[in-house]
């Protein structure tokens, strides 16, 4: 089948890279001549595991194109594939600029009968704004417009495209059904659905499941919250809820806030829809509230250790991205706790295995970049781990304490034993289970001229 993506995302060319992977000729579509020049020549503008491979072998087979020129990728095509930008608007709502846009720009180049589908996260009634946008210049037996909503996770995207729990399309056109069917049939070989139902259903779907797993994200932070106060051990309470399979047991880990490219802009868009229709949707403002003060309980738990005084401490941050195996830093909760520690005067050395150049965007040389992980350790008075990257997970303890000037580590996604870390003899703070102290790690102030204060440690005894 041949294919048009329009939108050279994550999502898009994802997308496109795995419809050619089963075989389909596929044109990737761009205004932006730079990515487009650097995906011609193998270079992916983004980092997803095993994806620049699989670009590679489909540039190499000549089953997937790159262009800028809107009337050759979609002259010979069956189906053309929207995956647009569709950012949250001041009022939080998703702007749809970009697929109006494109909607019209397809109005006048097609020529006979094309199946447009919606693969952005889109509003409910979007497919038919897009339908309306055609139908002023094209005949409506020349197209049809369908909702086909992704559901990928960053990290773990190629895996969910080739083998999707489940595959959602909305339309009651039977063509349709006959094409998209034909389409994503290798996907689903062992046995997983494909779901036909009408196109605002489909387009409430999306944003129904991230919501619901926002919101999954949050009750379990709270509940964290509320064990760090009563003494109880959040790993625990995850383990006995989990089991239950009503609940099930992902979207149970305890942290500082869910971030990325979906969950935030998808929670407030749908915030906003229900704004529209009149409707108090109470459960989504508390996930909204919970995650916002989630991502900076890290800044606060390290305020409240060095109480208060944080001009000229020197801090390490391990992990940028809102999570691993991406280089997305969008919402990720590193940048309020970063912004946060600024403005309380700190100095931050960070390291993430990815996120480094996309951060270095935001913020300059306003914060220093370590070239390894170990590296962001040196002359620090503590270490935050901000995302859970594997290689953060069995590190060398006897290196860290070296290189720290106290034994301090607050760790915002748990992936520390807290008794290993009691026997070590460090202070740890982390999100739902006790605080472990030690008398070796004593602080006292000193002053110099090119820092507030230094930490003294004591020699374990």
């Amino acid at each position: 089948m041949k294919l048009t993506i329009i939108g050279t995302g994550y999502v898009g060319l994802v997308t496109g890279i795995c419809f050619a992977e089963t075989g389909n000729t596929v044109t990737c579509l761009d205004i932006n001549m730079e990515k487009i020049s650097f995906l011609k020549n193998g270079i992916c503008p983004i980092y997803e595991p095993g994806l620049e491979n699989l670009l590679h072998r489909n540039i190499k087979e000549e089953r997937i194109f790159f262009t800028t020129d809107l009337n050759s990728a979609v002259r010979d095509a069956d189906v053309i594939f929207l995956a647009l930008p569709t950012p949250p608007g001041a009022d939080g709502a998703a702007d749809l600029a970009h697929i109006m846009s494109v909607a019209a720009s397809l109005s006048n180049v097609i020529t006979d009968y094309k199946i447009i589908v919606n693969k952005s996260t889109v509003p409910v009634g979007t497919a038919e704004k897009v339908m309306k946008i055609l139908s002023k210049k094209l005949p409506r037996e020349l197209f049809d417009v369908v909702s086909n909503p992704e559901f990928l996770r960053e990290g773990v995207a190629l895996e969910d495209f080739l083998k999707p729990d489940r595959v959602v399309i909305g339309t009651h056109s039977e063509k349709v059904k006959e094409v998209m069917t034909s389409l994503y049939q290798p996907f689903v070989r062992q046995g997983n659905p494909i779901y036909f139902m009408d196109i605002r259903s489909a387009e409430m779907t999306k944003y129904a499941a991230n919501s619901f797993l926002a919101l999954k994200i949050s009750f379990m932070n709270e509940v964290a919250n509320l064990c760090e106060k009563t003494n109880a051990n959040v790993d625990m309470v995850r383990i006995g809820i989990g089991s239950d399979e009503r609940i099930g047991k992902r979207f149970l880990f305890p942290g500082i806030g869910y971030g990325g490219s979906c969950f935030p802009k998808d929670v407030l868009a749908l915030h906003q829809t229900a704004k529209e229709h009149a409707y108090d949707f109470k459960l989504l403002k508390s996930v909204l509230e919970v995650n916002k003060q989630q991502k900076l309980l890290l800044f606060h738990k390290v305020y409240d250790h060095f109480n208060g005084k944080l001009k000229g401490r020197r801090l390490a941050i391990w992990g940028l991205s809102f999570k691993p195996e991406t280089d997305d830093i969008r919402d990720a909760p590193s940048i309020d706790i970063i912004e946060k520690l600024l403005q309380a005067g700190a100095i931050i050395r960070v390291y993430d295995p990815e996120a480094m150049k996309n951060l270095s965007a935001r913020f300059g040389n306003v914060i220093e970049y370590a070239v390894n992980q170990y590296g962001a350790l040196e002359d620090a008075d503590a270490l935050l781990i901000i995302t859970e990257w594997s290689e953060f997970r069995n590190p060398d303890f006897d290196k860290i304490s070296a290189l720290l000037h106290s034994k301090t580590i607050f760790d915002g996604r748990n992936i520390y034993d807290s008794d290993k870390m009691d026997e070590l003899g460090f202070h740890y703070e982390s999100i739902g289970r006790k605080t472990i102290t030690h008398k070796n790690n004593i602080h006292e102030e000193e002053s110099t001229d090119n820092r507030s204060r230094r930490f003294l440690r004591v020699a374990s005894m």
